[in-house]
């Protein structure tokens, strides 16, 4: 991301790059490990990208927004999306690209569908945050009829989680199918919707986030948003705060941990 010779917040800076998450950024200037053009940084500085920021000796490099990465992919099942490595079937090295890129929110590694990767971490700030309503489409198949007893009770919601969902569009696709549109994100939360009311997921696909669908993405393949997408999103986006009062916009619902919104 380019600051354009603006100062931005030391934390949000490196955030923005994708290089970490803002509340590691504070952990590694309190623990001594950044610094800005040769000096020991603070909580509070601030920098703009013609500064030598570095993080355990190793330097920030801020991008020009235009060299940004933004990329539709739709998972299969039994890849992880996690940034690390180490895990097998990690959702970096199965896709492969020669570019540092990490997915904004997660699928389950059982569910399979559309997930975005990308290398603004600006976007992943303001898509994360709870209070931006951002809608998000399934195609669910459950291990028994579907009744309208349990439509009507998964769209107005269900105790899971120490909270209460909140309500949303469900329609029957088949006898035991349906399509879900959720604007919230908790951890596996249409899994524990359907094992609160007693029915087993045995398949879960995300069809849409926001303006992208599947469509033209076989399982398995990514394709990179079109200039027009993105402004798109940014448009969905750009109302939304990317300060913790966000979280806070759903006032009516419902207690919900920060933890639990990472799934979107």
């Amino acid at each position: 991301m380019a600051l354009n010779q603006k100062t931005l917040r030391l934390n949000k800076a490196i955030s923005d790059t994708g290089f970490c998450s803002r509340r590691d950024a504070d952990k590694a200037i309190l623990e001594r490990r950044v610094t800005i053009n040769g000096r020991e940084a603070i909580l509070g500085d601030k920098v703009s990208d013609s500064d030598d920021v570095r993080v355990d000796d190793r330097r920030v490099r801020f991008k020009d927004e235009s060299d940004s990465i933004y990329i539709a992919f739709n998972k299969p099942k039994g890849i992880t999306c996690t940034t690390e490595r180490h895990v097998e079937g990690n959702i970096i090295d199965y896709i492969g690209h020669p570019r540092r890129i990490f997915p904004i929110g997660r699928l389950d590694k059982l569910s399979e569908g559309l997930i975005f990767l990308t290398s603004d971490g600006d976007i992943v700030n303001k898509v994360l945050r709870a209070g931006n309503n951002h809608e998000k489409e399934y195609v669910v198949t459950v291990n028994k009829p579907i009744t309208i007893d349990f439509l009507r009770k998964m769209g107005n919601g269900v105790p899971i989680m120490d909270t209460v969902t909140q309500k949303c569009l469900v329609r029957k696709e088949g006898e035991s199918t349906f399509n879900i549109i959720l604007t919230q994100g908790l951890n596996r939360q249409i899994r524990k919707m359907c094992e609160y009311l007693g029915y087993d997921v045995t398949r879960l696909k995300r069809t849409r986030v926001m303006n992208i669908t599947t469509k033209n993405i076989p399982v398995g393949t990514f394709r990179n948003l079109t200039r027009e997408e993105v402004s798109e999103i940014m448009g969905l986006v750009s109302r939304s705060s990317k300060t913790e009062e966000a979280s806070k916009g759903d006032t009516g619902v419902r207690k919900v941990s920060k933890k639990q919104n990472k799934y979107i």
